[in-house]
C-alpha cells in the first residue's frame, strides 16, 4: 500500500471536456493528496499522457477531437499508467469494450466524486513494477513463459510481453500459486482489493486481453485455464 508521501507524489490526469466537472475532479483529488492536470480533448489527452507520464488517468469516453476509445489505444502505444473510464453510455457493450482496449476500470456517469477517488486509490494501491533484481526464487517458468515476480516482467519465448497493470496483476496472482484454482471473487480482491465493489465478470475481460497476449484462447489455453464452475488456475505451459 503507498505511503502518504508516494500518494502526493502520484500525478492523475483528469480527461474531460465538462469544464466544472473536472475542476470539482481535480479538487476531490487534490484533497486527497494527488497531483493533478487535466485534458479537454482527446488530442490533448495523448499529448499530455505522453509528456506527463501519470499514474492514473481518468478518461471520459465522449471528447471532441478523438473519442476515448481511440485515445486509450494510442495510449497504450506507450504507457501502461492505469485507465479509469466515465461515461454515459450504460450498455454493457460499451463497458466490455473499453475494458478491452486496455482500461482498468470504469464508473457511469452521473457518479460520487467520491467514489471515484475511492476507485483512484484503490488501482494505486495494485502492485507495479520495480527495480527488484530477478533471482532464481522470484523467477516462475511455465513452457515458453517467464514471469519475474519480484521485477514485475514477463517474457514469452524470451521476448518482452506487453501488460497492463491489471493483467500483470492477474498473471502474477496465479503464478504465484500454480495449480491453485481461483474464482473470480478471489482474484478481484487480490488485483482491485477486498474494498472494491463491482462486477466480478471484469475478470472475464482482462482474463481474455491476457490470453490474446498469450498467443492463446479458452479453447487452447496452455497457461491461463479455465476450471469449470470456478474460475482460473496457473497451467504447466
Amino acid at each position: 500500500m503507498r505511503s502518504e508521501a508516494d500518494r502526493a507524489a502520484a500525478m492523475v490526469l483528469v480527461v474531460e471536456d465538462e469544464v466544472a466537472l473536472s475542476d470539482v475532479v481535480q479538487a476531490y483529488l487534490a484533497k486527497a493528496g494527488y497531483a493533478t492536470a487535466s485534458a479537454r480533448s482527446g488530442p490533448e489527452a495523448v499529448e499530455a499522457a505522453r509528456t506527463l507520464s501519470p499514474d492514473v488517468i481518468v478518461l471520459d469516453l465522449g471528447l471532441p477531437g478523438l473519442d476515448g476509445l481511440e485515445v486509450m489505444r494510442r495510449i497504450r502505444a506507450f504507457s501502461d499508467c492505469y485507465v479509469l473510464i466515465t461515461t454515459a453510455r450504460s450498455e454493457e457493450v460499451d463497458r466490455l469494450v473499453g475494458l478491452s482496449v486496455g482500461a482498468d476500470d470504469y464508473l457511469t456517469k452521473p457518479f460520487s466524486v467520491r467514489e471515484l477517488v475511492a476507485r483512484v486509490q484503490a488501482v494505486l494501491r495494485r502492485p507495479r513494477a520495480d527495480s527488484g533484481t530477478a533471482s532464481s526464487d522470484t523467477v516462475r517458468t511455465f513452457g515458453e513463459l517467464e514471469i519475474d515476480t519480484a521485477a514485475q516482467e514477463v517474457r514469452l519465448a524470451s521476448r518482452p510481453l506487453p501488460l497492463t497493470p491489471t493483467e500483470r496483476g492477474l498473471l502474477m496472482t496465479l503464478a504465484l500459486s500454480p495449480g491453485q484454482a481461483f474464482s473470480r471473487r478471489q482474484l478481484m480482491e487480490a488485483v482491485w482489493g477486498d474494498s472494491w465493489i463491482g462486477d466480478d465478470h471484469l475478470v472475464d475481460v482482462h482474463i481474455a486481453n491476457l490470453r490474446r497476449k498469450l498467443d492463446e484462447t479458452a479453447e487452447s489455453a496452455r497457461f491461463v485455464t479455465t476450471v469449470r464452475g470456478i474460475g482460473y488456475r496457473m497451467g504447466k505451459g
